[in-house]
């Protein structure tokens, strides 16, 4: 399945246009839910980057600071072909801060320094807040307005971006060959590969449930998830106002991210969601040979705060999404856009 072939929730694109023409037209600042200071052997960086992926910046970051790469943390991956703002952990035990100051020619600079008592983790930040300019804008003017209106009070499927899959699918190529087809030549699946076959899978599933027009309308047997948390509870389907806190983005369905463990669901849920599965059984069978834990993720992103504006053929987006949701999945449900991201295509989110 192809990216382009997944359900569209709102009815398909209402235009086209260009994304990332140049790396100022797709800007991201990773938000914290906390203040980080108070002291520590953790350095906290905020780091402004562009033409880099996050790893090339932590390779940096420990070259410059005279660590092993092991002692850089960071929380989310963001894309080489984008203006990223976000936070890095350089471990320092004993020793003062070295001086942040980037060299010259440096694609990466520490916008702020602080010290922290803890490393920081995958998944720390609470949202990205993303600011993307779309060119050559081809759209009828009322239509691309009701759609923006129509994403911003709904939502929109919370489907995992090509981003994650790597360049032509190759990390989900590489999972497959190693966890299904037992080839020792693919090398061991590394958690990137073990992500993308797992994202894969749900996206299986949520574009089961956009096809069927269920993926923010709740079953009993469900498993629901309070916004802004990992809070979950399974859905009986008596329980009075689920369909107005539905409608207001307080709670979403969830699909699974697959492993093993017992999910929040009915077994009437579960079975279906293997049978929504069954071409990949295999793949499913293997996350939990391996024992990945299994998880839920909601099936709706929101972005509440969308705003925009039309100048000419320009198109300026603005708005926040939860950790882990991609806006090339928002602008999917607006646009068909090409991009002028070179061959190799971006890494991550």
């Amino acid at each position: 399945m192809h990216p382009d072939d997944l359900h569209f929730a709102w009815g398909g694109p209402v235009g086209t246009g260009r994304l990332r023409t140049c790396p100022e037209d797709f800007r991201v600042e990773e938000q914290l839910a906390f203040e980080p200071g108070e002291g520590g052997e953790h350095a906290w960086l905020l780091v402004r980057k562009r033409g880099m992926n996050t790893d090339d910046v932590a390779w940096a970051l420990a070259r410059h600071a005279g660590v092993r790469r092991g002692a850089v943390s960071f929380s989310g991956m963001k894309d080489r072909h984008a203006e990223t703002v976000q936070w890095f952990s350089v471990q320092l035990p004993g020793r003062e801060d070295p001086d942040w100051s980037a060299p010259a020619d440096a694609q990466w600079a520490v916008v702020r320094a602080v010290r922290h008592g803890r490393k920081l983790r995958p998944g720390t930040h609470r949202r990205n807040r993303f600011a993307i300019r779309v060119r050559e804008l081809n759209a009828d003017p009322d239509s691309l307005e009701a759609r923006l209106r129509a994403v911003r009070a709904g939502g929109f499927p919370n489907y995992f971006g090509p981003q994650r899959f790597g360049h032509k699918g190759e990390n989900l190529r590489k999972a497959r060959r190693q966890l299904v087809d037992g080839e020792r030549d693919a090398g061991r699946a590394r958690g990137i590969h073990l992500s993308a076959a797992r994202a894969w899978l749900f996206n299986r599933i949520l574009d089961c449930r956009v096809a069927d027009g269920t993926w923010c309308s709740p079953r009993p047997g469900d498993a629901l998830m309070l916004a802004g948390t990992h809070s979950v509870f399974e859905f009986r389907g008596d329980e009075p106002d689920i369909a107005e806190r539905i409608q207001q983005l307080d709670l979403d369905v969830t699909g699974p991210l697959w492993g093993i463990g017992r999910q929040p669901v009915s077994d009437e849920m579960a079975a279906r969601e293997r049978t929504w599965l069954s071409e990949e059984a295999a793949l499913a069978q293997a996350l939990e040979a391996i024992g990945m834990a299994a998880r839920r993720r909601s099936l709706r992103a929101a972005a509440a705060d969308l705003a925009w504006s039309r100048s000419g053929d320009t198109l300026d987006l603005a708005f926040s999404l939860p950790s882990g949701a991609f806006a090339t999945s928002l602008v999917r449900e607006l646009l068909a856009t090409d991009t002028g991201v070179p061959s190799g295509g971006p890494r991550g989110q």
